[in-house]
Formats: structure tokens, C-alpha cells, sequence
């Protein structure tokens, strides 16, 4: 058996205060001025050690504040009040919403899984992933403690090509040719970040925690260049670029973007190198083309197709676009229905925002994901985009230290890979390559509805 698989991880402060999900009202008419104020009970402290903070020209109170409502309920004057704060409800967007957002920061700053206290209070069912639950009934035994270490539990991803089947000669010995692979601990891999006021800082704090957590990072082929201490967990995006096969033989992986001389190009890339894995960036479009497209690539020797959402997770370029995840599953099922799914590794990227869409985006049929703006988060972005338009960034993020960002990235990705092993524990599951195309351990909302409501109007329709 393997070493069991251990990030650590080590609490990483903000540089800037958190915006709180509540506000502190405090109303000074009226007080009583009683000998024991419940400000001065707070057990947390909060009121001593409240600042003003320039950074936000506020006091800091709203992101000290614990939610206990000790103070609120003991003022006898009733002159404390707590109220939702305008702007944590402007954070994100429908996707990176104010309590992701707010919970990705939490979990940069401690590498500990977020605990709600009084549990789940939201919506049982949206859009795209919220519209998929983990059937955990088909449970034998659940896996006991895999955080802990009671049982051991697999999160391990090759990406590469692998042969249908083996070939022997009459003596036994094996004909087929091995094909090159990477085998990462962890099925989550860094992608290209969609926005941001990005700096070289940013870009070597993602290649610096990938190399922490022995995964690998997608960067532009320019900041690969300023980083080649780095190359074993670097993956240059090449795009449609030329390049130096002197350079690239520095690489275990690269990626391309699809286009009509990506064969020819892929040949290329490997002749520089042969056991060069060559990744082939494709946007996730639901198109039997699209199908017939990454079925061509495959014969001609893609170890990889990374399949790209929108940063919301849907069709870029589509109005009312299919979600990742319906894309994911037609392009599983057809590679399934080709007799090729295992020849060649599905990278899902796009809409992932919490731990759970990593094991969502798996059972439906990818291999590993790619995660791109939570590591923003990490480095406490508001998912404001401001930067899009040429405007200031509120946390200036280019100017992060590196390697403060590289532990908070790892902080995150630690949280998360715990959330991993407790859905895999619960669902009886050891080894996160079985999770693959599992749907039979998922139920999605809209079948239900179909199984439920399609037979009730099927004679209404004229």
C-alpha cells in the first residue's frame, strides 16, 4: 500500500479583513452605562480587539465577530443589533456566491473543513451542480475515519494514455509499448485563471503550492519561462505558439489549444520528447462533432483532453449553454459507447467552486478537475472582476507575496481534500479512480422530475 497522502498545513492570515456575513449596529443613545458591559463578556474578545481598518476605512468588528449574539441578547437596552451586511451580498456572482466565496477564504486561512453549527440551511436543488446528489444507500460499510487514518483511502489520478488491452508474444513477453504517464496524489490540478490582476507573484504562488501538493499547474508558456526551477509540476500552455524543443524537453507536460494542425503539432512536441505528454485544450460544447473532433485527437495521439466551461460552468459562447456536468456525462457515455474511454484521461474544467464539484464533475465522467478561481479566493479576491474593465483592485492581488499565497492555495486544497475523503468514505468507495462515470451513484434532478412527471402530462400532448 502506498504512504498515506498528507498536506500540511499551517493557518495563513488575511492581509486584508474579511467581509463579515453580518453587521455589527451598535447604538449608543440610550445607554445605560452598567458596570458590566456585555461588550466587555465577549469571550471571543471581539470588542477589545476591534481596529479601524484604512484598507476598507471601517471598523473590523463585522469579520471578528463570531454570530454568537451573546451581546445582542444581553443588553438590556436591546441597543446591540446584528444585520446582514451589503457588502458580503454584493460578493460573487449566482455560482461564486457570498457564502462560497466567504467559505473558500475560510478555508485559505485555516485548512480546516467549514463547520455551519446548526447545519445546511440552503436550498435542497439548482442549477448545474446543485442539481446532483451523492447516493450514499448503496453503503456495505462505510469507510471508517479515512481522514484519520483508520482505513486508507485512495485519492491517486494518472493522467496519460493507457492501452485497451496488453499484447504478449509466445514466450509471454509483453509487446505493447508502455505508454509515458503522471500520476498525481490528488485528482485536481491548477488551471489558467480566467480574470484576475494577475502578476508574476500570482502565477508562482499557484507553481509553488503545485509543487507542495505534487500536483501540476497550467500557466502561460511566458511565466513558465521565469520558473524553470519549477518544471516538474509545471504544465506551459502553448496555445497555437511556436516553440523551442530545447526548451520544452524541460517539461513532463504540455498543453495545446485544439485547432486544425493540432495533430501535426502534437507529433512535433513529441519528437522532442518522447514521453512528453501533450494535453489538448478544447471548449466543453455539446456537439456531436465535438465528440467526433476529441475521437480524432485520440487516434492521433492525445494523452489528454482538457475540456474548458465558462468560468460559470456552462457552454462558453452559448446562450442557455448545457452545464459542465451534462456535457461531461454525453462526452463519457459516447467515449464508453466508442469502446476508447479509458485510452485517453478527461480534464473537467469550469464552475468549480467548492470541494463537493470536484466529485461531482468525477462521477460524472471526468478523471480529475481543473480549478481556477477558488485560488483567486485563496488569495482573497472578491470575484469582483473589476480588473476586466481596468479597474482597481480591491485587494490588490498582484502584489501578494508568493509564498504567502502558495500556503494559502495549499491551505484550501487540504480543506478540500478532506470534504474528498469523507463523500468517499460515506459512500463506501477506497480508491477515486472507481468514482469515475459512477452515475449510478448519483441522482439528478432532472430525471427525477422526469421519472416523476413525464408519464402525468405524456397524454396532454396533442
Amino acid at each position: 500500500m502506498p504512504k498515506k497522502y498528507h498536506i500540511d498545513v499551517h493557518p495563513t492570515p488575511n492581509r486584508f479583513p474579511a467581509i463579515g456575513r453580518s453587521g455589527i449596529v451598535d447604538w449608543g443613545e440610550g445607554c445605560l452605562k452598567c458596570a458590566e458591559c456585555v461588550k466587555y463578556k465577549c469571550i471571543y474578545n471581539v470588542y477589545r480587539e476591534r481596529t479601524f481598518s484604512i484598507d476598507i476605512m471601517g471598523d473590523t468588528i463585522d469579520e471578528l465577530c463570531m454570530n454568537c449574539f451573546r451581546c445582542v441578547q444581553g443588553c438590556p437596552k436591546r441597543l446591540i443589533h446584528k444585520t446582514l451586511n451589503p457588502e458580503w451580498e454584493a460578493l460573487g456572482d449566482d455560482v461564486y456566491t457570498p457564502e462560497t466565496v466567504s467559505m473558500n477564504w475560510e478555508q485559505a486561512r485555516t485548512g480546516k473543513i467549514p463547520v455551519s453549527g446548526a447545519g445546511y440551511g440552503g436550498a435542497f436543488s439548482g442549477p448545474g451542480f446543485d442539481s446532483m446528489w451523492t447516493d450514499m444507500s448503496e453503503i456495505v460499510r462505510p469507510t471508517r475515519d479515512g481522514i484519520h487514518g483508520r482505513e486508507y483511502i485512495s485519492t491517486v489520478v494518472d493522467i496519460g494514455r493507457r492501452p485497451t488491452a496488453l499484447e504478449f508474444d509466445s514466450s509471454g513477453r509483453l509487446l505493447t509499448k508502455p505508454e509515458p504517464r503522471i500520476r498525481i496524489p490528488i485528482p485536481i490540478v491548477f488551471d489558467l485563471f480566467p480574470f484576475g490582476n494577475l502578476s508574476s507573484n500570482v502565477w508562482k504562488a499557484a507553481a509553488t503550492a503545485a509543487g507542495k501538493l505534487q500536483t501540476l499547474a497550467v500557466v502561460p508558456a511566458t511565466e513558465a519561462r521565469k520558473m524553470e526551477d519549477m518544471t516538474a509540476h509545471l504544465v506551459p500552455f502553448l496555445g497555437t505558439e511556436p516553440w523551442d524543443p530545447g526548451w520544452i524537453r524541460n517539461f513532463n507536460m504540455v498543453e495545446i489549444s485544439d485547432s486544425e494542425d493540432a495533430p501535426a503539432r502534437m507529433e512535433r512536441l513529441k519528437s522532442a520528447r518522447s514521453d512528453l505528454l501533450v494535453s489538448v485544450r478544447m471548449p466543453a460544447l455539446s456537439r456531436a462533432e465535438q465528440i467526433g473532433r476529441i475521437l480524432e485527437l485520440n487516434r492521433a495521439g492525445a494523452d489528454a483532453i482538457h475540456y474548458v466551461a465558462d468560468e460559470r460552468g456552462y457552454e462558453p459562447g452559448v446562450e442557455n449553454g448545457y452545464h459542465v456536468k451534462d456535457v461531461i456525462r454525453e462526452l463519457h457515455t459516447a467515449l464508453m459507447n466508442e469502446g476508447v474511454r479509458d485510452e485517453i484521461t478527461v480534464i473537467s474544467s469550469g464552475g468549480i467552486a467548492m470541494a463537493e464539484h470536484v466529485i461531482k464533475s468525477i462521477l460524472c465522467g471526468a478523471n480529475l478537475v481543473g480549478v481556477d478561481v477558488p485560488l483567486l479566493i485563496a488569495l482573497e479576491c472578491r470575484v469582483c472582476r473589476n480588473c476586466r474593465d481596468g479597474g482597481e483592485c480591491p485587494v490588490d492581488l498582484a502584489q501578494g507575496d508568493s509564498r504567502w499565497g502558495a500556503q494559502r492555495i495549499v491551505n484550501l486544497v487540504a480543506a478540500w481534500h478532506n470534504q474528498l475523503l469523507e463523500v468517499m468514505g460515506a459512500m463506501g468507495i477506497r480508491e477515486v479512480r472507481r468514482l469515475r462515470g459512477e452515475q449510478g451513484r448519483v441522482m439528478f434532478m432532472e430525471d427525477l422530475e422526469s421519472d416523476t412527471f413525464a408519464h402525468i402530462f405524456a397524454d396532454r400532448n396533442p
